[in-house]
């Protein structure tokens, strides 16, 4: 069954392509499917962003759609970036967001933070299903580790020794992930019906 991921991001639909090709979904990007859009995300909430993604995709190939909206929420930093991680600030790059969040808790004691994740799901028939998956930790001093993308250099999941995401070997984080928590409940959810 054909099953497309609403999004650009190469690092993410790889990992969605991992976890889900072994379901029986053909995962194709939405480029690969031919779709050219870029949805604006005006929800004010990880699962109102993930619909609106989904929506736009379903809405031209009314086939089974996934989407998330993801972010890394800082609690000394009032909860951001948030829904706004993929645009902190206004920043252009994956670093300069980083550096943004380290510069933000310069001196502070309290480094919790938590990785959150909404996975929508939209069936052929548009029926929408949300899962969210939260994976707690700390952020580092620095950036550390190339694998992974967007704030894994400086995220010490809680399950990891210290280690942040991106020093970790990929399929641990695609086992212990906010995603992969996320991921996990839909994949029940699908076994389920």
């Amino acid at each position: 069954m054909k099953l497309i991921i609403a999004s650009n991001n190469n690092g993410k639909v790889r990992e969605y392509r991992d976890i889900l090709t072994p379901l029986g979904f053909e995962v194709l990007s939405q480029s690969e499917a031919g779709i050219r859009l870029d949805v604006e995300e005006t929800g004010t909430t990880f699962e109102a962003n993930a619909y609106l993604k989904a929506k736009a995709i379903h809405d031209i190939a009314r086939c089974c759609v996934l989407s998330d909206d993801s972010g890394l929420e800082v609690e000394a930093l009032g909860g951001e970036p948030g829904i706004f991680s993929a645009r902190y600030k206004g920043l252009a790059t994956e670093h300069e967001r980083r550096l943004a969040v380290l510069e933000g808790l310069r001196g502070q004691a309290d480094r919790r933070a938590r990785f959150v994740c909404c996975v929508c799901f939209l069936e052929e028939r548009g029926e929408k299903h949300l899962f969210t998956g939260i994976w707690n930790g700390t952020v580092a001093e620095r950036e550390e580790g190339v694998n992974g993308f967007g704030y894994d250099p400086i995220f010490v999941a809680e399950d990891a020794d210290g280690h942040t995401t991106a020093s970790l070997p990929i399929p641990f984080k695609e086992t212990h992930s906010h995603r992969a928590k996320a991921v996990r409940m839909l994949t029940d959810w699908l076994g389920s019906g």
